[in-house]
């Protein structure tokens, strides 16, 4: 039975974690960068930059010290998709071999096109390897909302025994073998949260929003499947799922960013906070290794990176050749 986890990341996301798994009756180290989230979390209970308001769990106790996570029987990889490499190989010199690194970003390395398990494997080889993923937003979970998500690891038990490490009455996980699966959903849905944050800040309409969000889907199973997801996998919690969830609520950041370029400005929140912004254009070039057909992800892309405007993506999408909805 793992008692102790160790939390990497002091956002609202990891903090949401982290509570979770104290429900679970663990004991939590979260490690932040940042000080005043570390003295706020050990002299208030509470992370006020991302979570004001809520009350911590005292089985958390919050530090700058990396040596913490020596004694971590799991870790939970909670930090932007972007810092997984650096942040791994932090850990390179403390972890042991064997243990589980759950990975709860959701995106593709910009830099080398690598899936974020990849990046783990690559950098920290002595870990298990495992992924987080589903339709789930750090405030419902720190706030003890129902949330159901997906832990991926390569094999059942311990993605079981993960499950049972942060399950509460809260928050129910559900055990799965297929990290590509899991990661691809968590990352695509990004891009396509941009896109239809696009399409209601242009105010085009639920009808357009409905339907860029099934054909959305339709474009995250192609290239699932093509790199080898299982398609009960695309359909479930952490495809469809996430899916859902991301392209309807501003809680999104990917939705609001998209929202706010739709309005015709730049999207408000930190880029660097925003993971579909850095997966679109290698999600893109992916797509294409792959020969894979993703034409709305193509749009994002070539909206950020400001070869086309909202109004000649919209009529470039609506403009492709007739097919069979199956295609």
């Amino acid at each position: 039975m793992i008692e102790r986890i160790a939390v990497l990341g002091g956002g609202a996301w990891g903090t949401a974690l982290a509570l979770t798994a104290a429900r679970a009756g663990r004991q939590v180290s979260l490690w932040a960068r940042d000080a005043e989230t570390v003295a706020a979390i050990n002299q208030r209970a509470e992370n006020p930059r991302y979570l004001p308001g809520v009350t911590l769990a005292p089985r958390i106790a919050a530090t700058h010290d990396q040596a913490a996570i020596a004694n971590a029987e799991a870790i939970v990889l909670a930090v932007p998709a972007q810092q997984v490499r650096d942040v791994a190989a932090m850990m390179a010199g403390r972890l042991s071999r064997g243990v589980p690194v759950i990975i709860a970003a959701k995106g593709i390395e910009r830099r080398s096109g690598m899936r974020l398990s990849e990046v783990l494997a690559d950098t920290l080889p002595q870990a298990e390897p495992a992924v987080l993923s589903g339709p789930s937003f750090a405030a419902d979970v720190a706030r003890g909302l129902p949330t159901a998500v997906t832990i991926a690891a390569r094999e059942e038990g311990m993605a079981l025994e993960l499950c049972h490490a942060i399950r509460s009455a809260s928050f129910r996980p559900y055990a799965e073998t297929d990290i590509t699966g899991v990661e691809i959903g968590g990352a695509v849905k990004n891009v396509l949260a941009i896109a239809a944050g696009v399409v209601v800040g242009a105010g085009l309409g639920a009808s357009a929003q409905a339907a860029l969000t099934a054909r959305g889907f339709a474009e995250l199973r192609r290239f699932g499947e093509a790199c080898g997801a299982r398609p009960e996998t695309l359909m479930g919690l952490s495809g469809l799922g996430d899916v859902v969830l991301t392209c309807s609520s501003p809680q999104s950041r990917n939705f609001s960013f998209g929202r706010a370029i739709g309005e015709g400005g730049a999207g408000r929140a930190p880029q660097a906070l925003v993971e579909g912004v850095a997966t679109a254009a290698v999600l893109r070039e992916l797509a294409r290794k792959v020969g894979v057909d993703m034409p709305i992800s193509e749009a994002v892309a070539a909206v950020l990176d400001g070869t086309t405007g909202v109004k000649e993506a919209v009529e470039s999408l609506m403009n492709r050749p007739l097919r069979r909805e199956a295609n």
